[in-house]
């Protein structure tokens, strides 16, 4: 790299507050080492993750040497405490952040220098760096739902731990007590008659109701499972149903006191779901699959997913039908009683290798499904943006889309989506845009957008959710963005005349400015291309696999995004050395260079990015330590002790999976290794269409617990059938080990108790 491409890079990188190490790193310089302790004192060597954020408690890891029981870690400031340490052994130690950090609300993250402390107060030798990110003064508006009488609109943001009470009429805005993370929202009326929300939670195993129809009081409390990002309710039968991402399960509980009435294992990472008749669907954000569990019981009637042949009716992918191979994450679903059809927002089906090399087969719209026959009727793409929340008006027979990447909501005729390939085309009635309101900053200027066929300056509202009021003649809009909810005038929609009467504020604060257009720059269609960071990366996770990368052009798996600050370079094989070199280069290619992203574009969107953290560990106990014991998802036990031992002895593991971040790519002497262990190289899929190559990069093993699937190729998961993707396993971590020769460390020469143990101590990273 050039001098002045070195000094660019680092203004860009000091920008987002990158310790200096850290971008030593990033340029390929080194950091300063650590003095080399004396003999028989404590030694700090590293703390991991390194990145983690204030949203919730985060268990932490710390390895060092000579660690004797008496020891705390010293956190500088901002956050200026000491943490207790649980010693297992002289070389690791674990703590808890706990909940509840704060600094000032303006400031993304702050850098912390952590040491050892002995009981007397004196540190030990070697120091660490620990990022914080400050999540909890980051308002990130994702679910809403309206009250019974349609009267207040509740509005739910997880960072914050915040449930907003909206009044439709007079705009007035409250904030409900909630517990930590709440990540879902249902509101129902009981076989009584009486009104209710509830409010389940993402780190805290509780599902609160509150009964509206007395406005103050305490919401009662129902034991839930950890992790929840789906919940429906059944309000005459009393049943809540609760989707969660820890053990990838479907509950299904009384919502008299809580007790589970079954619980059903599902495609990882289950969010979207949906009542149809005596049917749940349920979507997964990883696998593209939608799955119809019986309500009564939980079993399974049918999976849905698009094969080759499916009807693809309007966008780019529209010629490529033969060639689908699966689908892609179901964003929202609605369910129609008197169509008979569930509606299901999504990229649309996921084209594979095909003779014309199209890659990156982004098509959003919305799908249409048949549950009576299990089927996948076909999808409704519309070549651009990002559809998520959708709304139906079953008596009128208008279905209402949000596109978070456009600004846009659009207006459906739901009869003509279910009716034929031909009607569906002709299905779109109107696209309303949501202009964010006066004086909202711009990732560009004005005269940018709405010219050489790009989208207009309503991609900075983010439409994401949608909700009708009881009578059905207004849509309200959560826009992600703006923290606002417009007011559609919807009783003319038919005839395409639906318009913006006004909008509300939720949350007023506009603090961490950049970091907030970054996160409209990670989500928007500028280019009207279909492509954004989102629908490879959703919501900073992995997003199944796609066809793609130009040379080698394969089938890969998306890699997550979260903690990958501290794990460059990118791509396989390895070809940008930072998240800003990344940025630059993906931001136009995903915009087709229409136009290129611009400096303060790409230090936003930077930003953003590297502050998507790892979620905390769900298999470590309240002092941050592993649990003694952890059922796998198999219902197999493992002990992650012995499993830890395994993984730095006789498995091998540690040679390419370091702590703290378990990868070569977290230390500058290690970095950018390419390496062939003998894994599988690609799916079995048209491999004449595939340009294959051995090898990868060493992944963080940090929070592989909530990855699927593993290994570059998908193949650590995906199985191939009948020229499609099936899943061949959902306990991605079990088929790794399994398939693994003995090329890739040493785990074919353990034994089965040895794989449970390794197993268990893997997901407790």
């Amino acid at each position: 790299m050039s001098r002045n491409g070195r000094r660019a890079v680092l203004a860009v990188l000091g920008a987002l507050g990158l310790a200096a190490g850290v971008v030593a790193h990033h340029l390929g310089g080194a950091s300063p080492a650590a003095p080399e302790a004396p003999a028989g004192r404590p030694r700090l060597v590293s703390v991991g993750p390194r990145l983690k954020s204030n949203e919730t408690s985060q268990p932490l890891s710390i390895q060092g040497e000579r660690l004797v029981p008496g020891l705390s870690l010293s956190l500088g400031p901002p956050l200026s405490l000491r943490l207790p340490l649980t010693v297992v052994d002289a070389t690791h130690v674990y703590a808890r952040l706990p909940a509840g950090l704060r600094f000032p609300e303006d400031v993304p993250q702050a850098v912390v220098e952590a040491r050892l402390a002995g009981p007397a107060g004196g540190e030990s030798e070697g120091a660490a760096r620990l990022t914080v990110v400050n999540d909890a003064a980051f308002a990130d508006l994702t679910a809403m739902v309206g009250s019974p009488d349609g009267r207040t609109l509740y509005v739910a943001s997880a960072p914050t731990d915040t449930v907003f009470a909206l009044d439709v009429e007079s705009g007035r805005v409250e904030r409900l007590s909630t517990g930590d993370g709440p990540s879902a929202l249902a509101a129902w009326t009981d076989g009584d008659g009486r009104p209710w929300l509830g409010v389940a939670h993402r780190y805290q195993p509780e599902l609160w109701l509150y009964a509206l129809d007395a406005p103050g009081a305490a919401p009662r409390v129902l034991p839930a499972p950890l992790g929840a990002e789906g919940l429906m309710v059944d309000g005459p039968g009393g049943v809540a149903f609760v989707a969660e991402r820890v053990g990838d399960r479907v509950h299904a509980l009384s919502l008299a006191d809580g007790r589970a009435r079954w619980s059903a294992p599902v495609d990882p990472n289950p969010r979207a779901l949906a009542r149809w008749r005596d049917v749940l669907a349920v979507g997964s954000l990883q696998t593209g699959q939608l799955e119809l569990l019986r309500q009564s019981d939980g079993t399974l009637v049918s999976t849905v997913v698009p094969g080759p042949g499916v009807a693809i009716i309007g966008g780019n992918t529209e010629r490529f039908g033969e060639q689908v191979m699966g689908g892609k994450a179901p964003r929202f679903l609605v369910a129609s009683e008197r169509l008979g059809h569930v509606f299901m927002s999504s990229l649309g089906p996921n084209v594979g290798p095909n003779p014309r090399r199209m890659e990156v087969s982004a098509n959003s719209g919305v799908s249409v499904v048949e549950p009576s026959r299990g089927v996948y009727v076909r999808h409704r793409g519309f070549g651009a943006g990002g559809t998520e929340g959708l709304a139906l008006d079953d008596g009128a027979g208008l279905l209402y889309a949000a596109d978070v990447g456009l600004g846009l909501v659009r207006v459906l005729d739901a009869r003509a989506l279910v009716a034929g390939d031909a009607t569906a085309r002709r299905a779109v009635l109107q696209e309303v845009a949501v202009t964010p309101p006066q004086g909202t900053p711009r990732i560009r200027p004005a005269e940018d957008f709405g010219v050489r066929g790009r989208a207009g300056e309503a991609l900075h509202s983010g439409p994401s959710a949608l909700a009708l009021s009881p009578d059905a003649r207004t849509l309200y809009v959560l826009n992600r963005f703006t923290r606002t909810v417009a007011v559609v005038d919807v009783r003319e929609a038919k005839a395409g005349r639906a318009r913006v009467v006004r909008q509300l504020p939720v949350e007023t604060s506009r603090a961490q400015a950049k970091r907030r257009l970054g996160q409209v720059l990670y989500y928007a269609d500028l280019g009207r291309t279909g492509i954004t960071c989102d629908g490879c990366h959703l919501e900073g996770r992995t997003g199944g696999v796609f066809y793609e990368k130009t040379q080698p052009n394969r089938i890969y798996r998306s890699t997550t995004l979260r903690g990958s600050r501290d794990t460059p370079p990118y791509f396989t094989p390895a070809s940008h050395i930072s998240l800003v070199d990344t940025v630059r280069f993906v931001g136009a290619r995903n915009r087709f260079h229409n136009p290129d992203p611009s400096p303060s574009e790409v230090e936003a969107l930077a930003l953003y990015n590297a502050l998507i953290v790892t979620p905390p560990n769900p298999f470590r106990g309240e002092d941050g330590a592993p649990l003694e014991t952890v059922t796998l998802p198999d219902g197999r036990v493992g002990r992650p002790a012995q499993g830890r031992a395994l993984f730095e002895g006789k498995g091998a593991c540690v040679t390419c999976h370091p702590a703290p971040l378990y990868t070569l790519d977290q230390d500058l002497e290690t970095r950018g290794r390419y390496l062939d262990v003998g894994t599988p190289v690609a799916l079995p899929l048209r491999l004449e269409q595939q340009d294959l190559a051995p090898g990868a990069a060493t992944p963080s093993l940090v929070g592989a617990w909530d990855v699927w699937p593993l290994l570059t190729s998908a193949t650590a998961g995906y199985g191939v059938r009948e020229g499609r993707l099936v899943v061949a396993s959902r306990f991605a971590l079990r088929a790794l080990l399994e398939s693994s020769g003995p090329r890739h460390g040493h785990a074919s020469a353990l034994t089965p108790e040895e794989r449970d143990d390794l197993l268990a101590f893997l997901l407790t990273l």
